[in-house]
């Protein structure tokens, strides 16, 4: 278990020290997917959902989601994130792609924020849909890039 950073020796959960890492411009994007019925997506793009603009809902709840991610997953660094941004894409006739960027300078990584963003927009997206459409399915929640910090740069290369 020497190999897991939030695993001490004796197995017992800790929060990693950083106190003597430089602080550096760190940046992550995570991506994920929300599929539905057909109609759901257009109802959605057609503003068509009774309880809103599901879009700009789940936008504005994985901005605040990335700056609660600390509250959320345990063992976190709270951080003073400098930038949150989502993004949606209609990649076919029932999917939407959500995309997070997440930048910070700060002595850890910002890849869960962007995580946690990707999850709670998707999430929002299924509460605001859910009446109309039960089968809605989010999938393929994943780290897509990180930069910064002493692990240096990742891409995922699918």
């Amino acid at each position: 278990m020497g190999n897991l950073s939030h695993i001490d020796e004796e197995g017992r959960a800790r929060m990693v020290d950083v106190g003597d890492k430089p602080a550096t411009l760190r940046v992550a994007r995570a991506g994920g997917r929300v599929r539905m019925q057909p109609e759901t997506l257009r109802l959605i793009r057609d503003a068509g959902i009774a309880k809103g603009n599901v879009i700009e809902t789940a936008r504005l709840a994985g901005i605040m989601a990335a700056k609660r991610t600390a509250d959320l997953v345990p063992l976190c660094h709270p951080l003073p994130l400098d930038s949150v941004q989502i993004e949606f894409d209609y990649i076919d006739e029932k999917t939407v792609s959500i995309e997070a960027t997440v930048r910070v300078t700060a002595k850890t990584g910002v890849e869960m924020e962007a995580l946690t963003a990707v999850a709670v927009a998707a999430l929002v997206v299924y509460d605001m849909c859910k009446a109309v459409d039960r089968s809605i399915q989010i999938d393929a929640v994943r780290l897509e890039e990180k930069s910064g910090g002493r692990s240096g740069h990742f891409r995922r290369q699918e």
